[in-house]
This record gives C-alpha cells, sequence and structure tokens, in this order.
C-alpha cells in the first residue's frame, strides 16, 4: 500500500527547505531522512511540487471576475490569501503569479522566481481556491518563451510602442498615407477591403470614414503585432487553451468607444481569443494613488466601455495600475459586476517599505533619499504627478505616514528597482525579521481594495 505523503515548508535555521513526509516520489531534489526528504526551495522541486499537487499550479483563469495580486518582492502572497479569505464576497478569482518583464528586470526577478514564489507560498499557507497567473505587458517573442518555459499559462500582450497617437489629429492626407503603409499581410486584408468593411459594411453605423481613418492608422501597427504575439502563442500551446488579456492602456490619450469597437472588431476578424481588454480610460491612473479626475465623468466612460465589451463579448474589461483606486471601485463594480479585472503590484511593495519605515527607519530613510535622487530616471515609462518637493519633512515617528502621501508613494513606488539594487539584502533581512507585520499590513491594505467589490 502506497505511503501517504505530506508536503510541507519547514526552517532550519535561517533556511526554508521543502519537507516531504513519507516515501516521497521521483521527481525531487534532496536529502533522504528517516523521516521523509529535505530539499531545496528551488526551480527544480517547485515544478515538481506543481505536477504532483495540481493546486499549487496556476490554472486559466477565463471569464471570471479576477484580481490580479502583483507581487515584486515574491513574499506578499500570504498576505494577499488572507485579504481574499477575508473578504469572500467580492467574488474575485485571485491572479498570483503577475509581473510584467519591465519589473521583473528592475527587481532582478525571472518569470521562473515569480512562477515558484507563488507556488511554495501557496503550499505554505495551504490555499487550495485555485488561481490564475499573468505575463504582463509581454512585448516579444522571447519573452513570451521565457514565461512559458516558468509555467505561465496567462498573457497580457502590450502593443503599445506599435500605437501611433498622431493619428488623433494628422490631416486626411497624412492618415491615408499611413493606411496605405500598415503591414496588410499580418492583417489579412488590404485598405481599400478593410475601409468597405467599417465605413459601409456591417459597422458602418458607427465608423464615419473620419473616424475609421484615425482608429485604424492609430491601432492598425499594434493590432498587426497582437497577430505576431498571438500566432507565437498558438504555436507554442497548440491546441492547449491559454489566458489572453490585450492591453492598449499605456497612451496619452484615452480609448474613444469607436476605438474600443474597432480594436475588438479586428481582434475578432483576425481569430484572436482573448478573455480581457484593457483600454485608457478617462482621468488620470498614477502608480500607488487614488484616481485623479472627475469621477462621474469616469462613470459616463467606463460605463460606455462596459457596454460595448458586453455587446461585442463577452470579455472582462481590464483596469490597469488598479492599486489604490478606492475613488473609483464603487462605479466599476456598479458597471462591471462580473465581467472585470483589477490589476494591481506597485502597491504591495509600498506595504512592504511601511514595515520598512516602521521598523528600521535609517533604512527607510536611505531608502526615500535614493528614491528622491533617482526620480528623473525612475519615472521615466511610468505615468506619474509625485513631485519630490511636496513631500513632507516628518521625524522618525512618523515615517510610516509618508506611505499615506500622494507624492511620497508615487516617488518610492518606482524607485524599487534602484531600492533592490543597493539594499536588497537589507530590505529582505527587515521584512523577514518582520514577517507576522508584513503579512498582516498586506492583508488589512488589500481588504480595503476588495470591500468595495462585494457582491
Amino acid at each position: 500500500m502506497a505511503t501517504q505523503n505530506t508536503f510541507t515548508i519547514i526552517r532550519r535555521g535561517a533556511e526554508r527547505l521543502l519537507h516531504i513526509a513519507g516515501d516521497a516520489p521521483n521527481g525531487f531534489q534532496g536529502e533522504r531522512a528517516a523521516n521523509g526528504l529535505h530539499g531545496p526551495l528551488n526551480a527544480h522541486n517547485a515544478r515538481a511540487l506543481r505536477e504532483t499537487l495540481p493546486w499549487t499550479a496556476p490554472e486559466l483563469t477565463g471569464l471570471r471576475k479576477s484580481f490580479g495580486f502583483g507581487d515584486r518582492l515574491g513574499i506578499a502572497t500570504p498576505g494577499h490569501l488572507d485579504a481574499l479569505e477575508a473578504v469572500q464576497e467580492s467574488g474575485f478569482f485571485p491572479v498570483l503569479p503577475q509581473q510584467s518583464m519591465r519589473e521583473m528586470a528592475r527587481a532582478r526577478r525571472s518569470p521562473q522566481q515569480v512562477m515558484d514564489d507563488v507556488t511554495w507560498a501557496v503550499l505554505e499557507t495551504g490555499y487550495r481556491g485555485g488561481f490564475g497567473c499573468d505575463a504582463d505587458h509581454v512585448k516579444t517573442e522571447a519573452e513570451i518563451d521565457r514565461c512559458i518555459d516558468a509555467g505561465f499559462i496567462g498573457f497580457t500582450l502590450d502593443p503599445g510602442q506599435y500605437v501611433y497617437p498622431a493619428a488623433d489629429t494628422e490631416n486626411s492626407a497624412a492618415l491615408q498615407q499611413h493606411l496605405a503603409e500598415l503591414p496588410w499581410d499580418i492583417l489579412q486584408s488590404n485598405p481599400k477591403d478593410h475601409r468597405n468593411l467599417y465605413v459601409i459594411g456591417q459597422a458602418a453605423d458607427t465608423f464615419s470614414e473620419e473616424a475609421y481613418l484615425r482608429a485604424a492608422v492609430k491601432y492598425g501597427a499594434a493590432l498587426a503585432q497582437t497577430a505576431r504575439l498571438h500566432a507565437h502563442l498558438r504555436s507554442r500551446f497548440g491546441a492547449i487553451p491559454f489566458d489572453l488579456e490585450v492591453s492598449v492602456d499605456e497612451t496619452d490619450t484615452p480609448t474613444t468607444p469607436e476605438q474600443h469597437r474597432f480594436i475588438t472588431l479586428e481582434l475578432h476578424r483576425l481569430g484572436i481569443d482573448f478573455i480581457g481588454l484593457a483600454p485608457r480610460f478617462v482621468g488620470d491612473f498614477y502608480k500607488g494613488v487614488d484616481y485623479v479626475g472627475d469621477v462621474d465623468a469616469f462613470d459616463k466612460d467606463y460605463a460606455t466601455h462596459a457596454a460595448i465589451a458586453e455587446s461585442l463579448g463577452p470579455y472582462k474589461l481590464s483596469v490597469h495600475s488598479g492599486s489604490d483606486k478606492l475613488a473609483i471601485y464603487p462605479y466599476i463594480q456598479r458597471r462591471t459586476p462580473e465581467y472585470v479585472h483589477v490589476k494591481t503590484s506597485g502597491t504591495s511593495w509600498l506595504e512592504a517599505l511601511r514595515v520598512i519605515a516602521k521598523c528600521a527607519p535609517g533604512l527607510f530613510r536611505r531608502i526615500l533619499d535614493l528614491a528622491v535622487d533617482g526620480y528623473a530616471t525612475n519615472r521615466q515609462s511610468y505615468h506619474l504627478d509625485g513631485r519630490i518637493e511636496r513631500i513632507p519633512d516628518v521625524d522618525d515617528g512618523a515615517l510610516p505616514t509618508l506611505l499615506d502621501d500622494h507624492h511620497a508613494r508615487q516617488v518610492v513606488h518606482v524607485a524599487f528597482g534602484a531600492v533592490l539594487e543597493t539594499y536588497y539584502d537589507e530590505v529582505y533581512a527587515v521584512l523577514t525579521e518582520h514577517t507576522d507585520a508584513h503579512r498582516e499590513g498586506v492583508r488589512r491594505h488589500f481588504e480595503k481594495h476588495l470591500a468595495p467589490f462585494r457582491a
């Protein structure tokens, strides 16, 4: 009769190890002992664990209402799951391994580490509710390959560098020229047939000549890149399904309703199955702070996009830079109680800094100085309005309050790469020493995020 194996994580001094009680199945690395096997928390064992215990591996998210719990340090998952358990009425399915390639590079992490850190956290907490994954903002075939090899089955494609914003203002002659230059072989059409489809065909009630031209020129190359990346995904997965989201949110101007319809109709025409679309909504979605703008205008804009997604879907509206946007969560819940994905990441890093500010003020001051000195560089590629001259000067006892300040939050938010490059060991040492405080802080913070979405 086969021995029942028990998988746990144990500590031996400062080292954390995988312990398999009983006759450990083949495929795990480690030292055999009388009571089982002690093995390292490495990529090999994480992969073997996902194969042995499927609940430690990601599953397809699909159209389920979902929340992305990005974790730049790889240690916040227990707090995320605590919050999810505390606010079960939100109805969210968690997306746990989620990080953009940009964030991974700055945090010195790999897709494999992002996946494996969640695997170990799920085992350690005993969570068995299932979770999705998101290789976020992937832009190239090489990035896709790295993420697939790490075990990712969910992807957010980011063709933003191919979006042509000048199409919003160019004259007709320039637009016609750019239209002719689009990669029509990849778009599987030609300028004449494509124009006729939208201006005099089934979509003619939506698109005037001008609206079509501006949408096609602005997003045509981006859609071609999306088709390229989708074809690569399909070549790697074959008939195996995967989750796909398309992001066009990182643009300077909001996505108009006509542009949203155009993007969706083109994705359908090109045979690209997707579960979510991330438009650029009105207002400002600065990193790590609340929504800046007219909430009534947002509600109107979001309702329009929700209606389009409902009529052309089903697919989910994806709200990027979604952390800390407490002012608009009730509107999102009201307009999309089912088909929505909220994506967060940097706010978990800020909660880690809150622990450091409280427990290691000297280190936090050095982190803040580094963030201020490097802000001009760090802020590049991020949408921010934080101003270093507006950061309050406080004594050590009040340092944690800086993590509630609109400007300080943004400045330290985008400094995570520089901070980890300079103070990596010290940051992890403080958070390891104060594991319980960190977990509790993350739980408390995300309960505030999830509560407005109670069904």
